[in-house]
């Protein structure tokens, strides 16, 4: 209830389930703006990214793909600051990253990473954690196939 009255917002968690139990795909949830009509599929303008999620848990994603109808998605995720995960997740995906700026420790299956500027990663069907314990934003584009928004 407090979402309904725009008291707190859902954490990507949350809207996960959510997207789950209404059985729609989790974009469904999300606003964005629309593309004029010949840049539509085509075209994603930086003043125009869907944001996915809340940032709750210290995580801002927009979408870059220009819609969710393709075999991936890819999208801009900035973790914040001194962030992390909260429960690991275990997705039937395939999912590549190439850092940006900043760095950020990943947990992968059983193995740990620190991945900084430059460097890019895989996650091949296996749990994994990401934290940012550092006192700068780490930013990274990810590919997930197939899409999970």
């Amino acid at each position: 209830s407090q979402v309904e009255r725009d008291l707190s917002e859902p954490s990507i968690s949350d809207l996960r389930q959510i997207a789950e139990c209404l059985g729609v795909p989790m974009s469904m949830l999300f606003a964005h703006s629309a593309a004029p009509a010949d840049e539509q599929g085509y075209v994603v303008r930086a003043g125009s990214r869907r944001p996915m999620g809340s940032g709750e848990e210290g995580l801002i994603e927009e979408l870059l793909s220009p819609d969710l109808t393709d075999d991936f998605e890819m999208v801009h995720s900035t973790f914040e600051p001194n962030s992390r995960m909260q429960t690991p997740a275990n997705r039937p995906t395939q999912e590549v990253g190439y850092m940006i700026s900043g760095r950020l420790n990943l947990t992968i299956g059983s193995r740990e990473f620190l991945v900084t500027p430059g460097d890019s990663f895989r996650i091949k069907h296996e749990p994994y954690q990401w934290a940012n314990p550092y006192d700068e934003p780490a930013v990274a584009i990810w590919v997930i196939a197939p899409p999970v928004y």
